[in-house]
């Protein structure tokens, strides 16, 4: 804009230096004064660095013009008309060169300004390739069917933890039967961590969370028929229903690990896993009413049946990547291209290059370190409610919901703090170290505090700060599979959360076994102890940096 008034006053200095009628190039050169007075600081400097002199000299020779109108002779006017016509020349002239600079001058700008564009690809490109956009974007329609994903995963999960306290009435089950029936799940659940890894990353994500869900939601389905089948057919339903939720965590992680760029993956993951969350909540709001209005096999049937739904939007709407979707924008598909590592399926996983990894071993032993907390929280949270606070069925499963609620906002900021740091400079170590920590020592804090309170009030405030600050852990441990091998993350995950589920099925058929001969505060203990181990291993021998190409 600048250079465009620029031009115009040069112009019309130039068609002014053209007049024949010294009024009215008086009258112009008035309105070029009025003009030039407006313009900004640019174009006036563009016009005084280049051609002040130029300028000065047509104004000098337009005073001259005027003195001799009004003073000179016919004869002198006959003799200065000559001269004028000669001076008319020169301005002529060196309107010209004024012109033939600015657009030489102009030229230069607009170099400039492409070279601008060069240097900074990214200023250019950003309309293109901006991840804040305002449309809608593919990678969001994949990350918000993983999140329902994991709802209906932990929603069948939970439900049997509600629905055991009626079970256990029917079938006359003892504490340690309960935690066997319990603990079931994790025995099919156990065997696909590392398989499932494998199908991801050799089939895709999409075919292997497909089966998993459609899976998972035939086995609690038919759990009802076999509880009254007897209790061996009931454990091995429940296993079946683990070996299709087993998967479910390593196709996430493949799937995340080829659609989400690194800059977005804290808190993906974290809203992911926080689906998980989600799912615990309306499980245990829904379930005690569910049972005490339509009887406790209602759970089952009705949460069942929701995954059948799930499969038919995903098999619609989802891609195992990028390179594979037909619904994505170019645009879309070169930014994330750009953010994450090129995977390829069919690759072969390199077992003993991972397992010599001190990284990989301390992801693995502090995954273990931390579920098997989580998981007595889990499985037996309403049983302590009953048990300890007294509460009855619905009471139960309206305070179970609390601490599900904090943990589910937790994972959401923790994931949004993180990247935070990540984008401020701090190194991706420092911030896996630092939220991982909190998500060990502040569960730790909180179960000692437990021993302490006699009040359910007391009791919700400490279980909702456990689960909260647990929920870091998203952001920590969880995160972690993609820094350190972002190729084979699915079987990484796979690896770390077998250890974890293994914690599970110990864990919970230990808090089982402990009831009979000891108390809740044993139970307890063995869980901060295990929080303790878990941050030490954690900040010694864990890195945020990729180890495995």
């Amino acid at each position: 804009m600048r250079s465009k008034a620029c031009f115009g006053d040069i112009f019309l200095a130039y068609r002014l230096q053209r007049a024949r009628s010294t009024k009215a190039f008086a009258s112009r050169q008035s309105a070029t004064r009025t003009t030039s007075s407006h313009l900004s600081l640019g174009s006036r400097q563009c016009l005084c660095d280049h051609h002040v002199g130029s300028l000065s000299y047509c104004n000098k020779h337009t005073l001259r013009r005027q003195h001799v109108d009004r003073n000179t002779t016919p004869k002198a006017a006959s003799d200065a008309t000559d001269g004028h016509s000669q001076e008319e020349e020169e301005a002529t002239r060196l309107a010209s060169q004024v012109g033939s600079s600015l657009a030489a001058a102009n030229a230069a700008v607009a170099k400039d300004a492409a070279d601008e564009s060069i240097a900074n690809p990214r200023d250019v490109s950003a309309k293109e390739v901006s991840p804040t956009g305002k449309r809608w974007k593919r990678r969001w329609t994949i990350i918000g069917l993983c999140f329902i994903a994991f709802m209906l995963c932990n929603m069948d999960r939970v439900n049997m933890s509600i629905a055991i306290l009626p079970m256990a009435k029917q079938y006359g089950w003892d504490t340690a039967t309960i935690g066997i029936v319990q603990s079931s799940f994790f025995w099919g659940y156990l065997l696909t961590q590392v398989a499932g890894g494998v199908w991801a990353d050799k089939f895709g994500g999409k075919r292997v969370l497909s089966f998993g869900v459609i899976w998972w939601s035939m086995a609690t389905a038919l759990t009802p028929l076999a509880a009254s089948l007897g209790l061996p057919v009931l454990l091995v339903m429940r296993a079946c229903m683990g070996v299709g939720e087993g998967v479910a965590m390593p196709a996430m992680n493949n799937l995340l690990s080829r659609w989400v760029p690194v800059g977005e993956r804290s808190r993906s993951l974290a809203l992911v896993y926080s689906g998980m969350y989600s799912g615990s909540i309306l499980g245990l709001a829904l379930s005690p009413h569910m049972v005490a209005t339509l009887q406790w096999p209602s759970v089952f049937y009705v949460f069942g049946f929701i995954g059948i739904f799930w499969f038919l939007a995903w098999e619609r709407n989802a891609s195992s990547s990028p390179a594979v979707d037909d619904k994505i924008s170019k645009e879309e598909k070169e930014y994330i291209t750009s953010q994450t590592i090129t995977q390829r399926e069919g690759t072969k996983v390199p077992w003993k290059q991972i397992l010599s990894k001190r990284p990989v071993w301390a992801l693995i032993l502090s995954h273990f370190c931390h579920n098997w907390g989580t998981f007595i929280l889990l499985t037996w949270m309403p049983t302590y409610y009953n048990q300890v606070l007294g509460l009855d069925l619905m009471k139960s499963g309206f305070y179970s919901v609390l601490p599900w609620i904090t943990m589910a906002i937790a994972a959401n900021v923790g994931g949004w703090v993180a990247d935070a740091m990540v984008a401020r400079g701090v190194t991706v170590t420092r911030v896996r170290k630092i939220m991982q920590s909190i998500g060990f020592l502040g569960p730790a804090f909180f179960l000692t505090q437990l021993s302490k309170v006699t009040t359910v009030r007391g009791a919700v405030l400490c279980m909702m700060a456990c689960q909260g600050l647990d929920a870091c852990s998203q952001s920590g441990l969880y995160s972690n599979h993609q820094d350190i091998a972002p190729r084979y993350s699915g079987v990484l995950l796979g690896m770390s959360n077998t250890a974890g589920v293994l914690a599970g099925v110990l864990g919970t058929a230990a808090t089982g076994m402990i009831l009979k001969t000891g108390t809740w505060d044993d139970v307890w203990r063995v869980a901060i102890v295990l929080y303790l181990v878990g941050t030490v291993i954690w900040n010694l021998f864990s890195t945020g940096e990729q180890i495995l190409d």
